[in-house]
């Protein structure tokens, strides 16, 4: 579909349905409705985002029932087709101009601007922004778009600014695509794993220690579970695990190059001697102390050394989200110390165990090349030899232009390829990393011996698979809408006596179970079977073993599966078949 699109030099041009811009240009119209319904309003920023779009407003007090009546002005202003132009301005009139109009947010931002800056302008009617574009020729261009909520946002995302009223919104090619959308969007709240996370007594949140999350006994199993699962893979690939302090001294993250590029995210200590100290947010030094403890030989490469250790990162109080970003997690880190004719092979070993693992959840992902950043550590024909491996070898792995490159987005030390996962309602995750680094080694002066008997310094492959346990398993809990697959599920069995008469045979089946860690619960209570089954229901335990005269009788049990699956009467022997068969198809 061809669509007509103007730029910040005015000129106006045809190009395929971009829907960024399209998000772009609707992010104006909710502007324009807003100064219309409320005179006093100050306009911030306004972009595009992966999903839909964003207006950031100050003077202004908008409540969540008041999106229905700006989603009707920004209708008008669509049915009145206004046609968008672009203009420039020098920069001390494109002050006035926002001055005049009352834009103290626009003239800050106008004022940061390089001095050599094109200062560009669109306007819609009576309505005139900053802003680079492009736009939609005109506003009937927006043809389906719905505001979802209001929040607050601070001014430039820092908390020392004001707080400012953020509307969100999403704009599509046409209303069926919307919808699709909004159905989405229903489905994930259903599943959002914080209102799961606490029905099914995982874990909570509190504010004595925001970001730092309570893991419940239940979620703790399936925590553990994972790591086992986690451990298995690593350990018959010849990792090994070690563990390391939780807090160092200034001057490792000195020596890391931590302190200048990352101080601002960490949790920096004075101790009692008045020496600083910081809890790690990173344990890529502490692998590398382990690597430097005793000499080494090139026989030992590749050394992978692994560590599930907590790590603390000082993430802002208003970026804070459940498990997905928090400020006590568990990494599954891994630092790989390889010699450079082994970066290929290490690698592509690496986005195997990556296939391997996504892959018993059922899950796809995507891989991405990011580049050196604007303040990278280093030599700059060190970082192009990193890219250029990491390119080759994703050029095998995948086909060349089979992933994307994301421009400055790697690592100060050096670049990485991103895991980017979709969960099954399309959304997509920023997952494991694997980061490419012949930065550290030289800066920590480690070393090897090689064939010759000559000292070299290894390269060091950083790697994750999961990212984190915790944002791992707040994804997977909204991805299985907390009905967990039977080996990863807390509570794998609930069994249910009808009755007290039955309790004592409930007791002999869970001791049989339990033999075969099978993780098992007994509802012992005075409520009816009925009431039972629902409450096992709601908790989405796999199976449920429902035990009245007739199965104490027989010596026998009756099961009933969260499926809807029923078996009734069969022998224990066979529904421990079953259950193991189910538990080694599924990690195997």
């Amino acid at each position: 579909m061809s669509v007509k699109y103007i730029n910040k030099h005015g000129e106006i041009y045809e190009g395929e349905y971009d829907l960024q811009i399209v998000r772009h240009t609707t992010s104006h119209i909710m502007a324009q409705a807003v100064k219309r319904l409320y005179k006093n309003a100050k306009i911030a920023i306004g972009p595009a985002i992966e999903n839909g779009f964003y207006y950031d407003f100050d003077d202004i007090d908008i409540h969540q029932e008041d999106l229905e009546k700006i989603e009707a002005e920004m209708k008008n202003i669509i049915k009145e087709n206004l046609k968008v132009e672009s203009f420039k301005l020098p920069r001390e009139e494109a002050i006035k101009l926002m001055e005049e109009r009352n834009e103290p947010y626009k003239v800050e931002l106008i004022k940061d601007l390089p001095l050599d800056e094109e200062i560009s302008f669109f306007k819609q009617g009576e309505y005139i922004d900053l802003c680079v574009g492009p736009h939609l020729l005109y506003t009937k261009g927006v043809k389906a778009f719905k505001l979802l909520n209001t929040t607050g946002a601070y001014w430039r995302g820092d908390e020392n600014n004001k707080m400012l009223h953020r509307i969100y919104g999403t704009a599509f090619e046409n209303k069926e695509k919307l919808q699709e959308y909004l159905d989405m969007m229903e489905e994930a709240k259903k599943r959002d794993h914080r209102k799961l996370g606490k029905e099914l007594e995982l874990f909570f949140l509190d504010e004595t220690a925001p970001g730092m999350p309570y893991w419940l006994p239940k979620g703790m199993k399936m925590l553990n579970t994972l790591i086992e699962f986690w451990r298995k893979i690593h350990e018959e690939r010849g990792y090994q695990e070690f563990s390391g302090p939780q807090l160092n001294s200034s001057s490792l993250w000195k020596t890391s190059g931590h302190w200048d590029h990352y101080k601002e995210d960490m949790f920096v200590l004075t101790d009692v001697d008045g020496n600083e100290q910081a809890l790690k947010p990173m344990n890529c030094p502490n692998s590398i102390k382990v690597f430097a403890s005793k000499l080494r030989s090139y026989k030992e490469l590749p050394l992978r050394l692994n560590d599930i250790d907590v790590i603390h990162r000082n993430e802002k109080s208003g970026e804070l989200n459940g498990l997905f970003r928090v400020r006590m997690f568990r990494q599954d880190d891994s630092h790989n110390y390889v010699t450079e004719e082994q970066i290929g092979s290490e690698i592509k070993d690496i986005i195997e165990i990556a296939k391997k693992i996504y892959g018993v959840f059922g899950l796809e992902f995507d891989l991405t090349l990011s580049t050196r950043p604007d303040d990278y550590m280093g030599d700059i024909e060190v970082w192009n030899k990193a890219e250029a491996d990491l390119k080759s070898v994703l050029d095998e792995i995948c086909g060349e232009n089979n992933y994307t490159v994301n421009e400055g987005d790697g690592a100060f030390y050096g670049p990485k390829i991103d895991i980017k996962m979709k969960d099954c309602l399309g959304r997509k995750w920023q997952m494991g990393t694997v980061q490419l680094d012949f930065q550290l080694p030289a800066r920590f002066n480690i070393s090897y011996i090689d064939k010759n008997g000559e000292k070299k310094t290894p390269i060091l492959i950083h790697r994750a698979i999961f990212g984190s346990f915790e944002r791992f398993i707040g994804i997977i809990t909204e991805h299985y809408a907390g009905a967990f697959p039977l080996w990863l599920s807390p509570v794998q069995v609930k069994i249910l006596p009808i009755s007290e008469n039955e309790v004592e045979y409930a007791n002999s089946i869970k001791n049989e179970l339990e033999k075969y860690n099978i993780r098992i619960e007994i509802d012992s209570s005075d409520e009816k079977i009925g009431y039972k089954i629902r409450a096992a229901q709601l908790e989405k335990v796999p199976y449920m073993l429902i035990l009245g005269k007739n199965e104490v009788e027989n010596g026998n049990i009756s099961v009933r599966a969260r499926n809807g699956e029923k078996m009734d009467g069969i022998l224990l022997k066979d529904f421990m078949q079953k259950l193991n068969y189910e538990i080694d198809t599924y990690k195997n």
